[in-house]
């Protein structure tokens, strides 16, 4: 019994000191440091962390590192136990760490001393690239943003990637991206990286082949894929030169004598695998772009009936090096057709209404998009299902449809529609206006708190809101809160601010001449009230709509103009009234350039000084987009041995008019850069008092000085402009404008005036021209002035006056909108037209026109208005020339409404 007691007491005192050996000796200091993890797993103990240190680290914090773990002093853990395991996969996980231990330094009775021994994960300090331009440098550097990040095969292989893909969408299929590390010594724990990128030759499609289309052809299919494109090309010369140059001559012989018939279908093939003309559309290969036009092809045909289309295989495979081939395999299926539509859940409108204003039939071709566009929103019709119900408040208003039954090639359509309750607008608020005051935009909102929702007056304001240009009218977002227990909505515009004013800057030195150029600023938002707050000056006060404008324009000594206007778009605050106020004064002088002892002396100048005042307002009828204004003038005409230039028979004098202005006008264009939809028509008439009727001494033999000392006219002008998007795309606009002007007298006693008449050819500019007392009308293609009577004897005694007193022009433009970014708005455009100027009415004949084509560009910048450049080819001889007016350029600032 004793022998067994003292061979247990043994046994025992032998395990317990293997425990202590093997925890780190427990109850004494432990000599040098043991990782936990070596420790017994079979009998973990109970102790309070008694000291936390962190050694080996170099750019990182002791601190924040120890925090990290989890671990706190104080803590009672059990080691080893899942506290120690938890501590390093938190540090593991942060990925800043290299390596970690956690270490036991001393033990003392229940209390431990933990020690964290870590190897720090090395960053990166310099990030370089070879191979890629500074351009593509810094877009690449925005990707991938790994400077100062810690060094991890997932960050490397994430930047490889990220490269790769940037190059691929620009077309370079075959990039390759080698990574090459370096330390930098220059920095603690620190490597140097750089991406040499080879991004081998761009890719293009060579060509795409498409197999199984009966029933569409291969070219309407390629065109309804945007942006995977065959490469242009023309090769059927060169195909057939390459095989004469290789053939014998007999095989020539009888290639000449074959006369083997070729049928439409090989010509088409042939024509279109040597022939295209696409120079103006990429032909890259973009994967996501391919993925994305495949759909269009589907979504095409599912359009034309074609509900179960599908492309059954492609292939893309390389051709050459630098280009590669596309094989489609389409299945068609039948073509379906609409036969019987229903409608359910309808209590406010009947079936009879719903189909008219569906406007599908029975009969008519499955069109997928037609239908979808009829039942909710349809911007060529601007009427729609959803429209006759949410014009009329049912914001809720849903319809679906539902195949109910295809048989054979025909569909059974049901409308299922939940009409809802009728809502009202609970409140309207706007965000985003940094600059403009709320009253101003508030005053443009249609749809108020209190109405019934309404669609049609929604739409509207996001086009009035668009059209007061201080915001971008891509951006204007109206965000709508409904509440379906109340039966209420709340919507806030969401507003993006653009700059708007403009500064109009050029000049130059014209030795004797002076400054030439011209100095202008518009201020489109200008706010008199704000004068006195400096916090509204950005640099000008703003704020409250008002557009004050200052202008100075010079030609050195020979033409100088000084103008200012101010308008307010809502004078007294409370209707859309337009008051405004303007002042010009222009000169125009003779300079001698020809006599050498008097060179550069004044000869001769007109002068004219004029006050504008008027009033311009919206009305409701016809409808609401017809507005009218009212303008008075006062100007006074001050030659000094000019007059005769306009056919005048005194050179020394001066003529005053006071004019009467109206204007009717009607717009509802959807944006004034670049318009996409809708027309712009105006009438304009000004009148003079008919003095001559006053004033029995003037006759018609009178002298020019006592008929023109007040001017009497009326003059009319007719513009029109129409836009229409093509192609079902908001890029390709339509635009055709026509313009008529007509200057008449009040009898025979005074005639027509030789002022205010009109002068045509060129680019419509009186920048480059300087003209004063007449209008310009510009025409492409010839030179300016060029087409105006009297031009030839301008200045000679008895001559006939200078410009035209009946004029009308034809405009039509194919506009292609490149950019629409509100910093930068870039279209381009080809134009043909036609127009003429005739000095009396017995001349005029509206057939025979001057006609002109050519392209051109515009670029809107908010700082600088509209600037344009076109190239435009006179056909026609102007008057009095023999040869054709042949190509020239011209350039345009701001809109040319003639």
């Amino acid at each position: 019994m004793r022998r067994s007691l003292l061979l247990i007491c043994l046994l025992l005192f032998a395990g317990i000191s293997q425990a202590q050996i093997r925890l780190g000796q427990s109850r004494y200091a432990v000599q040098k440091p043991v990782d936990i993890l070596d420790l017994n797993y079979a009998q973990p103990q109970t102790y309070k962390i008694a000291e936390i240190k962190a050694v080996g680290l170099s750019t990182l914090d002791e601190t924040a590192i120890i925090s990290l773990s989890g671990l706190k002093v104080g803590d009672e853990i059990s080691v080893p136990g899942e506290a120690i395991s938890n501590a390093l996969k938190k540090l593991w996980g942060q990925g800043i760490i290299g390596d970690v231990k956690i270490m036991v330094t001393k033990i003392e009775g229940d209390e431990i001393y933990l020690l964290l021994d870590l190897t720090e994960r090395p960053r990166f300090s310099i990030v370089e690239f070879s191979g890629v331009s500074q351009t593509q440098e810094s877009e690449l550097r925005d990707k991938i943003q790994i400077r100062g990040r810690v060094v991890r095969d997932d960050v490397l292989n994430t930047s490889k990637r990220n490269i790769r893909e940037y190059f691929v969408e620009k077309g370079y299929l075959n990039t390759e991206v080698k990574i090459i590390q370096e330390r930098d010594t220059s920095f603690p724990n620190s490597v140097k990286l750089r991406f040499d990128v080879d991004k081998k030759s761009k890719i293009k499609i060579n060509e795409i082949a498409i197999e199984g289309n009966e029933n569409i052809t291969d070219g309407k299919i390629k065109k309804k894929m945007k942006k995977t494109n065959e490469h242009a090309r023309v090769r059927i010369f060169r195909n057939v030169f390459s095989r004469v140059a290789n053939a014998s001559p007999e095989n020539v012989a009888n290639s000449v004598t074959n006369r083997k018939v070729v049928s439409d279908e090989e010509l088409k093939t042939y024509i279109n695998k040597n022939f295209k003309l696409n120079f103006f559309s990429s032909s890259k290969f973009n994967k996501k772009e391919y993925r994305n036009d495949k759909d269009n092809v589907i979504s095409f045909y599912q359009n034309k009936g074609y509900r179960d289309a599908a492309i059954t295989r492609d292939s893309v495979y390389n051709f050459d090096e630098r280009t590669v081939n596309i094989d489609l395999d389409i299945e068609e299926g039948k073509q379906y057709y609409y036969r019987n539509i229903s409608f359910t859940g309808n209590y406010i409108h009947d079936n009879k209404v719903l189909l008219q204003k569906l406007g599908i039939e029975k009969g008519d071709v499955y069109n997928k998009e037609l239908l979808d566009k009829r039942l909710n929103y349809d911007p060529t019709r601007g009427d729609d299902i959803s429209s006759l119900y949410q014009d009329d408040g049912y914001l809720f208003f849903t319809i679906e449809p539902v195949e109910v039954n295809v048989k054979q090639d025909s569909i059974d359509i049901e409308m299922r529609i939940f009409e809802g309750p009728q809502v009202t607008v609970n409140s309207v608020s706007i965000e985003g206006n940094e600059r403009t005051s709320d009253h101003v935009v508030m005053r443009e909102i249609r749809i108020l708190p209190g109405q019934k929702f309404n669609r049609a007056l929604l739409v509207r304001t996001i086009r009035e809101l668009s059209q007061i240009g201080y915001f971008d009218p891509e951006t204007i977002n109206p965000d709508l809160r409904p509440n379906f227990e109340d039966a209420t909505v709340d919507i806030v515009f969401q507003l993006e601010e653009r700059p708007n004013d403009q500064i109009e800057l050029s000049g130059g030195w014209g030795g004797f001449y002076g400054f030439v150029g011209t100095v202008g600023l518009v201020f489109n938002n200008f706010s008199v009230k704000n004068i006195g707050d400096f916090s509204k000056w950005r640099p000008l006060p703003v704020g409250d709509g008002q557009k004050l404008s200052l202008r100075v324009q010079a030609n050195g000594k020979s033409f100088q103009n000084y103008s200012f206007s101010f308008t307010e778009p809502w004078f007294g605050g409370k209707k859309p009234n337009a008051l405004s106020v303007s002042f010009n004064h222009s000169v125009q002088r003779q300079i001698d350039i020809y006599n050498q002892s008097n060179f550069g002396e004044e000869l001769g100048f007109f002068k004219i000084t004029g006050v504008t005042v008027g009033l311009a307002k919206r009305v409701t009828w016809p409808d609401d987009y017809f507005s009218v204004s009212n303008s008075l003038q006062f100007q006074i005409y001050e030659f000094d041995e000019y007059g005769r230039s306009f056919g005048l028979s005194y050179a020394t004098g001066r003529s005053n008019s006071l004019t009467y202005n109206f204007t009717v006008s009607r717009s509802n264009v959807d944006s004034p850069i670049y318009p996409r939809a809708g027309s712009n028509i105006s009438l304009s008439a000004n009148f003079t008092p008919p003095y001559s009727a006053f004033n029995k001494n003037i006759t018609a033999e009178s002298p020019d000085e006592e008929k023109y000392k007040w001017l009497e006219y009326h003059k009319w002008m007719f513009d029109a402009k129409f836009y229409t998007p093509i192609f079902g795309s908001s890029k390709f606009v339509i635009s055709a404008r026509t313009h008529m002007g007509f200057l008449g007298s009040y009898g025979n006693k005074i005639g027509i005036i030789p002022l205010e008449r009109f002068v045509m050819g060129g680019d419509g500019m009186t920048f480059n021209n300087f003209s004063l007392g007449q209008d310009i009308i510009g025409l492409r293609g010839y030179e300016n002035q060029v087409i105006t009577p009297g031009r030839r004897t301008r200045g000679q005694e008895g001559a006939d006056p200078y410009g035209g007193i009946v004029y009308n022009k034809h405009v039509m433009e194919l506009r292609f909108l490149v950019s629409p970014n509100p910093s930068a708005t870039i279209f381009l455009l080809g134009f043909a037209e036609a127009g003429n100027n005739w000095g009396s009415y017995s001349e005029f004949n509206p057939y025979d026109l001057k006609k002109s084509a050519g392209f051109g560009a515009r670029i809107f910048m908010p700082a600088f208005g509209l600037l344009g450049i076109d190239w435009g080819y006179g056909f026609d001889p102007a008057p009095g020339e023999i040869q054709p007016s042949g190509g020239m350029f011209h350039f345009t600032i701001g809109q040319q409404f003639r």
